[in-house]
């Protein structure tokens, strides 16, 4: 992900900053319009959906749109309040770890995915929501590891990614967890393509 300033992709505003006025939660940018866009396609009214990484809560207020009973989950204790503030419901957590097993009939997740060498890495809330780890997929990873168990029976996953983080190599990592996969959507932008993937139990 790459961070922006301002507003986001329907005007909303924008989120809390620090005293220095730097952003410290992940506004939406094009990837989290095209995650939204996606997921509102897949839901109906009565759902269950869960937005991983929520950030600002913009992925889970769209699904909330569309008829779904969507939740927030953010590691970061500035993310859940600015969700929380912006009328999304969210519980502070790692990934999938404070849901119970076959919860959701969806699941979204806009990880940071860009990989990102240890030495230009910083030490915040902003660095762990831009950082993909050396080859983009240090939440990736861990996440296509625990998201089958909160998956109810019909279940999806739908995981943003870029062209930079080799989604075959995703693809082929899900599937040794006994999640299938195909190419959902993609967008071109000018150094990467953004993809999203969907996952469902085999």
């Amino acid at each position: 992900m790459t961070e922006r300033e301002g507003d986001g992709p329907d005007g909303d505003r924008p989120s809390l900053a620090d005293q220095r006025g730097v952003e410290t939660v992940y506004q939406p940018a094009e990837d989290s319009a095209l995650l939204a866009r996606t997921a509102v396609e897949r839901v109906t009214a009565g759902d269950q959906a869960l937005d991983v990484g929520t950030g600002s809560g913009y992925v889970a207020a769209k699904l909330a749109e569309a008829g779904a009973d969507a939740v927030g989950v953010d590691l970061s204790p500035l993310a859940c309040r600015e969700a929380a503030d912006n009328g999304v419901p969210v519980v502070r957590g790692d990934l999938v770890a404070p849901f119970g097993d076959g919860a959701f009939d969806l699941v979204a997740f806009n990880p940071p995915y860009l990989p990102t060498p240890e030495d230009a890495e910083w030490d915040d809330w902003m660095e762990h929501a831009l950082s993909g780890g050396e080859d983009g997929r240090r939440l990736v990873d861990p996440f296509l590891d625990a998201v089958g168990r909160v998956l109810a029976p019909g279940g999806e996953v739908l995981l943003l990614v870029s062209s930079l983080t080799d989604p075959d190599a995703v693809r082929a990592y899900a599937r040794e967890r006994g999640l299938d996969s195909e190419v959902f959507a993609t967008e071109k932008h000018p150094y990467e393509a953004l993809v999203v993937l969907r996952f469902s139990e085999i």
